[in-house]
């Protein structure tokens, strides 16, 4: 089964199709065994081989994402970070997705303390402004060698840029194949966010964005490379 599993994950947006020798080089399997493989997968409509002998994936893949996408609802996933960044830090948690030259705050928990920060589920706001907005507009296009460097200096953060009396910081969280689906940030009264809360925020926020992102599939865009 495992070997199975390896074969399927050898197929990409890049690579849809796949030739026996790229498999085997890919997966480190003999010609053989990915033969064998091959075969059993073809025979559960998991993969198809074309005219031309490649691999490409089959109709039942189809089928079983189709299955996943009813299923998953994100908000099931979000909902639980942001309350327990809530918990750790004591700051509203928001996840915000790009929607053009906006970000929409998609899912929020709002703080305990009396004064905070006025952003409401639903609320749109402007994307060239704010941590979380950073977030969506530099990792959205940005090339291998420049992710790695935001990547380091993350969590990126503001302060008095939507107003003058907020701050904010945020991370990345990605989905398969390295796909940025949103941004997940702290935010309050500057006052409340000095060098040293911000130090102290920074790690289960961090720890928040690797942990969601590997939930949707996106963990190994968090890894360092080089």
């Amino acid at each position: 089964m495992d070997r199975a599993i390896a074969i399927l994950r050898c197929f990409t947006e890049r690579e849809p199709t796949l030739t026996l020798t790229r498999i085997a080089e890919a997966t480190g399997f003999y010609k053989s065994t990915v033969l064998r493989l091959a075969a059993s997968l073809e025979a559960g409509g998991l993969l198809v081989r074309q005219a031309d002998k490649a691999y490409a994936l089959g109709a039942e893949t189809m089928r079983l994402a189709s299955v996943f996408q009813q299923a998953f609802r994100l908000e099931a996933h979000v909902r639980p970070v942001l309350r327990r960044l809530l918990a750790a830090t004591g700051e509203s948690a928001s996840f915000f997705r790009r929607e053009g030259d906006m970000r929409l705050c998609l899912f929020r928990e709002d703080t305990r303390h009396g004064v905070r920060e006025a952003v409401r589920e639903g609320d749109m706001l402007s994307l060239d402004r704010g941590a979380a907005g950073h977030v969506l507009r530099h990792f959205a296009a940005a090339p291998e060698a420049e992710r790695q460097r935001l990547l380091r200096r993350l969590p990126l953060t503001s302060r008095g840029e939507r107003d003058a009396d907020t701050a904010a910081m945020a991370v990345p969280v990605f989905s398969h194949a390295g796909q940025l689906i949103g941004a997940l940030s702290l935010s309050g009264p500057i006052t409340r966010f000095d060098a040293g809360r911000v130090a102290a925020m920074a790690p289960p926020l961090l720890e928040a964005g690797r942990d969601l992102s590997a939930t949707l599939g996106g963990g190994e865009a968090w890894a360092p490379h080089g």
